[in-house]
């Protein structure tokens, strides 16, 4: 029989490994992706736990240092709104100024930068409260 299997979500990290804050958000969002893993098994579909106790299930974890392309920085400023762009790319004030300094040079992107691109959802940081949030948020309906 012929199935078809859904992708997994995919959650990229913008890193720099020499930033401390960098590796521990690096540190968590794995931890977050090997416990995903290790609680999605087949026979899932039996199990009505995950009604009363609904988890993100697993998803795909992609680690770049290189700073965001065009398109993907207009969608990670939409994640976080107007207030937070300064905390996306140092010193802009508006998506225009961003994507100008961004062009100017990619070391005006702040990374960290963790995107959940399918639910719409990104965090400047390394706040371990607000990524986890973003890790187990469940889909949008």
């Amino acid at each position: 029989m012929f199935r078809f299997h859904k992708t997994l979500d995919v959650i990229t990290l913008f890193h720099k490994a020499s930033l401390p804050a960098s590796s521990r958000v690096h540190t968590i969002l794995k931890t977050a992706s090997a416990t995903a893993s290790e609680t999605a098994t087949e026979d899932q579909a039996s199990d009505h736990s995950e009604q009363s106790n609904p988890k993100r299930k697993e998803f795909q974890l992609d680690v770049t240092e290189e700073p965001p392309t065009e398109d993907q920085l207009k969608s990670i400023l939409e994640y976080v709104g107007a207030a937070k762009i300064s905390s996306i790319v140092k010193g802009a004030k508006t998506e225009a100024d961003a994507m100008k300094k961004l062009k100017d040079s990619g070391d005006n992107f702040q990374r960290p930068v963790t995107v959940d691109w399918e639910n719409g959802r990104a965090v400047a940081g390394d706040t371990e409260s607000e990524i986890l949030k973003l890790v187990q948020a469940l889909p949008k309906n």
